[in-house]
């Protein structure tokens, strides 16, 4: 699926459909492509999507991380004079979401997360000392899924250019550094936004326990299973996914 992609000043995202906001927050390999299905769906039912493209790796080294990504995300929703949006983050988006949801709690209206960071991170370093490794980087990006085929070799790809390259991998740990250093369990009891949490049950990255974590921390939020499903839910059930969150929002009046 094709998508224009609008570029304002530093900002460069992807923009679909009329009515409130809903802001995506991609995951440290995820591009844009990952929530065409959330685009399509939600863009014809009411929301306007926008995708903006995070800074992972043309942020300064010393500035890459979940905080200065919340801040660049601050900075994009007040160029775009938004004044309440959901945001939607996967696994490190979700991690964004959540600091963002704290250090600028009035714009948000509601937070969704799926697969998100925050609370456990499974040693996201420690799969790149066999970097050159092709079938082992495979292996990884399978592990990703509950389906290893929704691991297309695009994907694939993708992953062994991201930490065959020196530049991308520092910026990787970095990022996952960042995300160790930023666990929010201290502060999701004083975040009273409205949260959905909708989950795979068999995600190998973050968790099943992570989710119910998540959901006994939160003041004010609601758990969803998805079954046979790994860590990339719109990815991988985007039918079941879509219409959670949809019954999610109306039951919220969003």
């Amino acid at each position: 699926m094709e998508h224009k992609l609008i570029t304002e000043g530093k900002f460069t995202y992807l923009e679909e459909g009329e009515g409130t906001p809903i802001i995506i927050l991609h995951g440290l390999m995820g591009g844009l492509s990952n929530f065409d299905a959330v685009t399509t769906f939600f863009s014809e039912n009411g929301y306007k999507v926008v995708i903006p493209e995070l800074p992972v790796y043309t942020m300064p080294l010393i500035k890459t991380g979940v905080k200065s990504f919340a801040k660049f995300l601050n900075e994009f929703i007040k160029m775009k004079g938004y004044k309440e949006v959901i945001l939607l983050g996967n696994s490190m988006g979700g991690h964004v979401g959540l600091y963002h949801t704290k250090m600028a709690p009035d714009r948000i209206k509601g937070l969704v997360i799926t697969g998100s960071s925050g609370l456990y991170e499974s040693a996201m370093g420690e799969s790149y000392p066999k970097r050159g490794d092709y079938e082992y980087i495979k292996k990884k990006a399978e592990g990703v899924f509950y389906d290893p085929k929704i691991a297309t070799k695009e994907i694939v790809d993708e992953v062994y250019d991201t930490v065959n390259d020196r530049n991308k991998l520092l910026k990787t740990l970095a990022i996952a550094k960042s995300a160790i250093r930023h666990n929010m369990a201290q502060d999701l009891p004083e975040m009273h936004t409205p949260t959905c949490i909708i989950w795979g049950k068999q995600d190998g990255v973050t968790p099943p326990e992570v989710a119910e974590d998540f959901n006994k921390l939160l003041p004010d939020s609601d758990l969803f299973w998805i079954d046979e499903c790994g860590h990339a839910a719109m990815m991988e059930k985007p039918h079941e996914f879509n219409e959670i969150l949809l019954g999610w929002l109306k039951k919220r009046g969003f």
